[in-house]
C-alpha cells in the first residue's frame, strides 16, 4: 500500500487528534470556528479575515463548557514582573476585555435569574397581557423523553388567554426570542390575527433554521390544549423575522434577548396586527449604548 498523503481530500487532516503535534485539548473544539479555520489552513485553503469573523460568530467555541482541572494556586516566577503587577497597559487591557466578555456571556441559570428580576420590575398593568416560558423548555421539547412534560408545563401557563407569550430560546449556545402573538384570537380577525415573531441579534446565523421546530412546537401546543383550530390553519400562522439591531460579538445574544423583552413589554401595541408590522422592531430600534446602560442597571439590581 502506498503512503497516504497528509491533507488528501480522501484523508483530511484530523487536527483534533491527541498526537504530539496536535494537543488533546483541541478535541473539545470540534466543529467550532477554531477547528474550521485550522482545518482550512491545514488544507492550504485561503480564507479572508471577514470569513474568519463570520465563523467566530456563527460557530462559537465550546471549550468553556467542558470541565477542566482547577488552576493551581502556586505562584510562578516571572522575569517580567511588570506584567504580574499590572503595570503593563496592554496586559491590563487584555484582562479587562476577558472580564467584560465573561460578564456579557449568560448561561441559562443567570439568564433566568435576570429575567425574573426584569419581570418583577414591570407594573401589574403591563404584565396582565403577557406571560413567558422558561428558557430551557423549547430545547427540552425537542427531546422525545421530555416533550410531554414540557407541553404539560406550558398548559399551566394558560397562554391562549394572553396577548403575548415570550419564549426565550437557547440552542447551539445562541439566544433568540420567539413571541407568540394573539394565540387566543380568531384567524379571521384583522386586528388580533395570530402570528409569531422571531427576534435574532445574529442574522448571519440563519434564524430560519428554527422554523421547522417552532412549527412543530406550536402545533403540539394547540393539540395539547384540545383547541378547535385545524392543522391547516395552525400551519398558516405567519412566522415573521423583523430586522433588529445586531450584536457586536459572540457573547451578547443573551443580553439582547433580555433587552428585546424589556422593550417589547414596554412598547407592545394593544392589538398586534400584521398591517402595522414591524412597528418599532427595526434596525434602529436601539443603540449599543442603550443596551449597555440596560445591562448595567439590570446587573446592579441584583446586588
Amino acid at each position: 500500500m502506498g503512503k497516504r498523503k497528509r491533507g488528501d481530500a480522501n484523508n483530511p487532516i484530523d487536527i483534533v487528534s491527541s498526537t504530539p503535534e496536535d494537543p488533546g485539548h483541541l478535541s473539545k473544539h470540534r466543529t467550532c470556528w477554531l477547528h474550521t479555520v485550522a482545518f482550512l489552513h491545514a488544507r492550504k485553503m485561503k480564507i479572508s479575515k471577514q470569513k474568519i469573523r463570520n465563523f467566530e460568530l456563527t460557530a462559537p467555541c465550546f471549550l468553556g463548557t467542558f470541565s477542566c482541572r482547577r488552576r493551581s494556586k502556586r505562584r510562578v516566577k516571572c522575569k517580567n514582573t511588570s506584567l504580574i503587577k499590572g503595570k503593563n497597559s496592554s496586559s491590563v487591557k487584555c484582562k479587562d476585555m476577558i472580564t467584560k466578555r465573561k460578564k456579557n456571556k449568560l448561561d441559562s441559570g443567570k439568564f433566568e435569574h435576570l429575567l425574573d428580576n426584569l419581570w418583577r420590575s414591570f407594573s401589574e398593568d403591563k404584565k396582565v397581557g403577557f406571560t413567558y416560558l422558561d428558557s430551557l423548555w423549547f430545547d427540552l421539547y425537542r427531546k422525545p423523553s421530555s416533550k410531554a412534560k414540557v407541553l404539560t408545563w406550558i398548559k399551566r401557563k394558560h397562554i391562549f388567554s394572553k396577548k403575548y407569550v415570550l419564549v426565550p430560546i437557547v440552542c447551539w449556545r445562541h439566544w433568540n426570542l420567539l413571541i407568540l402573538c394573539n394565540f387566543g384570537g380568531s384567524f379571521e380577525s384583522k386586528t388580533r390575527t395570530p402570528c409569531m415573531l422571531l427576534l435574532d441579534s445574529l442574522e448571519m446565523s440563519n434564524p430560519g433554521r428554527f422554523e421547522p421546530d417552532i412549527r412543530k412546537f406550536v402545533m403540539d401546543i394547540y393539540k395539547a390544549e384540545d383547541r378547535p383550530e385545524t392543522k391547516e390553519l395552525i400551519s398558516r400562522i405567519p412566522l415573521l423575522v423583523p430586522k433588529v439591531p445586531q450584536q457586536r460579538n459572540g457573547e451578547e445574544c443573551g443580553n439582547f434577548v433580555l433587552y428585546f423583552i424589556n422593550l417589547f413589554v414596554e412598547g407592545a401595541p394593544e392589538n398586534f396586527n400584521l398591517e402595522d408590522y414591524p412597528y418599532f422592531m427595526e434596525k434602529n430600534w436601539f443603540t449599543a449604548e442603550d443596551l449597555d446602560c440596560f445591562c448595567e442597571r439590570l446587573n446592579s439590581s441584583e446586588n
